[in-house]
């Protein structure tokens, strides 16, 4: 039997290492478009193919899509979330589902403290400013980051990995996670309001959840300190969106990084019209090295498990693997 892999999307320009490593070990791959279609056409393209195993990136892949794989024994993640895949229904029909990650720790973490160091040093301040014809040294309020407290929400590999860089900085370090593990050097673990109400930085790492939807809202960011920044790196609707543009519009807020939107790709025009945001379109995940890793860890899941073998990265205790 030669096994059929659905790769659903992907956000690069083509399939070639996803399509190498399959087509390598004898098995056959069926790509979807790179740009995610909708579910249904998802669930269409797991009926035609019957697939033995599903990579997907930001595609939806359905408890129908999975319900319609008769011979599916994988759903592997291209990336760390599991929010777009029926991770239950799968468990219950004893198929895997597997991510990778601790492909994009060096990444993430690069990507937030970049949003600190570009709101300190007011870099996309001041370059929209010389580039709007406006040279005004006089005008800077910056700040000194090692005088500053920042927060991190989530405290796991990526969190600990921000913590490990901001410390060269040398500001005062919080984390609030409720599941801490052992403690960090020089990293002081509160509550979540705590963390809110005592840091002028606030970076949010955590995963989404049914728990974490809007862990990040009104209430909470009303608890920062005035003129503060909110980094938002993880998933968008950990964050209420329109609360943080109105906090940026009566400025209890000074700014906001956003790699990440609950409504994204579309951004609202309320949010960009607020010259603190600064915003990038969910790629703090992305470099040459994360991105080929990615691909080939995920790919290599998908043939281990066709061959027989556990995988390395399981997410789930499926029904008759356990």
């Amino acid at each position: 039997m030669t096994h059929t892999v659905l790769l659903t999307d992907y956000a690069w320009p083509d399939d070639s290492v996803e399509r190498g490593i399959i087509e390598g070990a004898g098995m056959r791959l069926v790509s979807g478009p790179a740009d995610p279609a909708p579910a249904a056409q998802i669930e269409s393209l797991a009926r035609d193919c019957q697939p033995s195993a599903i990579l997907t990136c930001w595609a939806q892949v359905t408890a129908a899509a999975i319900e319609s794989a008769k011979p599916l024994q994988i759903v592997a993640r291209l990336g760390v979330g599991l929010d777009n895949i029926a991770v239950d229904t799968a468990t219950s029909r004893g198929i895997w589902v597997t991510n990778v990650p601790d492909y994009c720790v060096e990444e993430v973490s690069d990507h937030a403290v970049g949003f600190a160091l570009a709101w300190t040093r007011g870099l996309v301040h001041f370059d929209r400013e010389v580039r709007a014809g406006r040279w005004a040294p006089s005008s800077a309020r910056l700040r000194r980051l090692a005088e500053l407290t920042c927060g991190i929400v989530g405290f796991g590999r990526i969190g600990r990995a921000t913590a490990r860089k901001l410390a060269a900085f040398g500001c005062r370090l919080l984390s609030y996670d409720p599941y801490p593990g052992t403690p960090t050097p020089g990293v002081e673990s509160v509550d979540l309001e705590s963390l809110m109400s005592r840091s002028d930085i606030v970076i949010v790492h955590a995963p989404l959840s049914p728990t974490t939807h809007h862990l990040i809202d009104a209430q909470r960011l009303a608890l920062m300190r005035p003129g503060g920044l909110l980094i938002n790196v993880s998933r968008g609707a950990v964050v209420d969106t329109d609360a943080v543009t109105r906090a940026l519009e009566e400025g209890r807020l000074a700014a906001a990084g956003l790699d990440v939107l609950e409504s994204e790709p579309a951004v609202p025009q309320a949010l960009l019209s607020q010259p603190g945001a600064m915003l990038t379109p969910h790629v703090a995940f992305s470099s040459d090295a994360s991105l080929l890793e990615l691909r080939r860890r995920a790919a290599e899941e998908v043939v281990r498990v066709l061959k027989g073998d556990q995988p390395r990265e399981p997410r789930n205790a499926p029904a008759g693997n356990r």
